[in-house]
């Protein structure tokens, strides 16, 4: 699951995409309003944490804009401040949750899970292409030889296959979505997570495939009788 932090205070910045990503969060780190608004209108994220007082826009201001340009990601307000009138202001424009500062680890990652639960509340949590299923609730991958319970990022990259079969997704699309704008992993390592998920597919006597199309990307399709 892919999250945008937008938190103007660095230090704290640091220390809560550390809390996130041990937690097997994908984080993409900005430290004001402006960005934080330009990763959203570019990025594929299943979440945002926007602080409220932020240089250049405040989160007020980014929680509008995306709201009136017709977004629907599950945003979680903070502030520094416990004043009834910012939290209702947040709540009105369309914020799904607020936290006050300072806050624990325990209720932050509890309600990023809860606001991340709700938005998916109305789709099903299985995926299923071919003979196999995905499970998103559990990251359990089964088909007739068994299963397997996916790792973070084996699951975000099956997820986005399954979403999307046939379709091709670029090498880039993964690196971004799965490992983030700000990544120094290389493109290589997309390579590596497909093999993995290959020799689980070929494990669970699939009868689909991971077809890659050379220097355009993989698509999953059904492998041929």
């Amino acid at each position: 699951m892919r999250l945008l932090f937008a938190e103007d205070e660095k230090s704290l910045s640091r220390a809560v995409t550390a809390i996130l990503e041990k937690s097997n969060f994908s984080v993409d780190a900005v430290y004001d309003g402006q960005d934080a608004l330009d990763y959203l209108r570019a990025g594929n994220y299943d979440g945002a944490i926007l602080d409220i007082m932020m240089p250049k826009l405040d989160g007020i201001e980014v929680l509008k804009t995306i709201r009136a340009e017709g977004s629907r990601i599950p945003v979680l307000m903070l502030t520094a401040k416990a004043e009834v009138d910012d939290k209702v202001l947040g709540l009105d424009l369309g914020a799904n949750d607020y936290l006050t500062k300072p806050f624990s680890t325990k209720e932050l990652l509890a309600r990023i899970r809860a606001m991340t639960r709700a938005q998916t509340a109305q789709q099903s949590s299985v995926l299923s292409f071919g003979n196999i299923t995905l499970d998103q609730s559990t990251y359990l991958l089964a088909g007739p030889g068994g299963s397997f319970r996916l790792a973070n990022k084996e699951f975000q990259m099956l997820e986005t296959l399954m979403a999307n079969p046939h379709h091709l997704i670029s090498s880039e699309r993964f690196l971004e979505k799965i490992w983030g704008y700000d990544s120094d992993a290389e493109i290589n390592v997309v390579w590596v997570y497909i093999s993995y998920l290959r020799k689980k597919l070929a494990a669970l006597n699939a009868n689909v495939q991971i077809k890659a199309t050379r220097n355009t990307g993989y698509s999953l399709e059904e492998k041929d009788v």
